[in-house]
Order: structure tokens, then C-alpha cells, then sequence
């Protein structure tokens, strides 16, 4: 996928544009604008309105146009700062990236701390920015934020004693579960917005169908099920993450014993 200039979408794939050109702006090692088409715009005003539209609309609401009409400028002024909407991409990712160093706590912590506030800060930075969960960030891209936070995470997890591909395995495991429970979130809130149906509605439809089948007799376990299985009160996500970091102890154990 390549930085188009002229289709509205936002490109899905970090790192799908010119990769040097991204990076050069995160580290700001590239020349900047000769001349400034507006008085106050800067690749930082650009990339707070691509997240802001983001944020209010979903990612494909993003382009070069109407970053434009918000900002009070013509299109083409927005490509002196940046080359198209995949490198815009690219910055925006690490922005809010950002927000995860605030919330990383204190490096000095123990483990289950560290592994608990990295949980917890991003399932807030799913939440508070859905359209993350739409893009491919298997390429991303690694600016300041992004290398700051790992930075902070690898200093919290050191106490586990584990060998580095050990330690990058945990970072991924934790940050897999957050974003399977962020998603099921996110897309709970979306199936409601598309069909206007509520979700007390639709499992309500299926109670008479259901209520037959376990009369059956056909589902013995399934209709032996506590009343609260599906409760919405429990909380899989505290109960999952407690699940995961009561596995990485067992690794820490072994680890210690060699």
C-alpha cells in the first residue's frame, strides 16, 4: 500500500508509506517546511486534528482534505509537512503512544505492577482511541513514544529474571489479551450503532429458541450453566490478566532455579 494522495480512506498498515520519510519526521531529522503556508500550522497541529477526527469519527473519516477544512488551509500546504496519509499514519500511532509512558508507573515497581499498569494503560488507550484496532501494526514504525515505552516496560519487567526473547514474549502476550478484550468491547459498541439493536434485545430474541434447546436435553452442560455465567458484573479482563501474570510466575520460579 502506498502514500496516495488523492483517495480519502486513511491507509490501515503502519510503515506502508515512505518508511525514512516517517522516521525522519518522528526523530525531526528532516529539513523542515522552507515556507510556512500558514502562520501556526506545524506537523504537530496536523497530527493532533488527524487523531481529533479520529477519535470522533473512525480512522477512514482521516485524510489530507479534511484535515484541510479543519485546519483553514489548502490541501496541498499540508504535504510541505508531511507526504500522505500512511506517514501521517505512522505519526499518529506514536502520539498516542505517548500516553503510555505517563501511565507506565514507576520503572522500579515489581513485575505484576509493571505487568498490571502496562495492561490497564492499554486498554485505556483502546478505548479512549477505538480506531487503533482497525489498523495492522505488525510494521510499526518506532518513534520516540513507542521506543520510550518499551523502554519503561522492559525496565519493570527485569526483576523477572527471564532471557530477553522470554521478556519480548511477555510484552506480547499481555498486549494480545488487552487488545482481544478491546476489541470485543469496541466492536459490542459498533454492532449496536449499525443495527440499532441493543444487546438486551438481541439476546432476548433468541431466550424461546434457546430455552428449547436446553430442554432438549441436548446440552447437558450448557444447561447446567449458573444463572450469572453470563453475567455482564464479572470482569474478564481483570480475571484473564490475573490468569496470565499467575503464568509468568511459574516462569519466574524456573528462571530463578537456573
Amino acid at each position: 500500500m502506498t502514500s496516495d494522495r488523492k483517495s480519502g480512506g486513511m491507509a490501515a498498515t503502519t510503515g506502508s508509506g515512505d518508511i525514512v520519510r516517517s522516521l525522519e519526521l518522528l526523530w525531526g531529522t528532516g529539513e523542515p517546511p522552507s515556507r510556512g503556508p500558514k502562520r501556526g500550522l506545524s506537523l504537530d497541529r496536523i497530527t493532533t486534528a488527524a487523531i481529533e477526527v479520529a477519535d470522533a469519527e473512525g480512522l477512514d473519516a482521516v485524510s489530507m482534505r479534511r484535515l484541510s477544512a479543519e485546519l483553514g488551509t489548502g490541501t496541498m500546504s499540508l504535504y510541505r509537512y508531511v507526504p500522505g496519509k500512511a506517514e501521517l499514519l505512522d505519526l499518529m500511532i506514536d502520539r498516542v503512544q505517548g500516553t503510555l509512558i505517563a501511565a507506565a508507573g514507576d520503572p522500579s515497581a515489581d513485575w505484576r505492577t509493571t505487568v498490571d499498569a502496562m495492561a490497564r494503560a492499554q486498554l485505556d488507550l483502546y478505548r479512549r482511541h477505538p480506531w487503533l484496532l482497525k489498523i495492522n501494526q505488525t510494521r510499526t514504525v518506532l518513534g520516540p513514544s513507542a521506543l520510550r515505552s518499551l523502554e519503561l516496560a522492559l525496565a519493570g519487567l527485569k526483576g523477572m529474571g527471564l532471557t530477553d526473547p522470554e521478556t519480548m514474549s511477555v510484552i506480547i502476550a499481555v498486549q494480545s489479551f488487552v487488545t482481544g478484550i478491546a476489541r470485543m468491547e469496541a466492536e459490542t459498541v459498533e454492532a449496536v450503532k449499525e443495527t440499532g439493536v441493543s444487546d438486551e434485545e438481541f439476546w432476548g430474541r433468541q431466550v424461546p429458541f434457546l430455552n428449547r434447546a436446553m430442554a432438549s436435553g441436548d446440552f447437558p452442560l450448557m444447561a447446567a450453566l449458573a444463572d450469572d455465567t453470563f453475567s455482564a458484573d464479572f470482569d474478564h479482563f481483570a480475571f484473564g490478566l490475573r490468569a496470565l501474570m499467575d503464568g509468568f510466575e511459574v516462569m519466574v520460579t524456573r528462571a530463578a532455579e537456573r
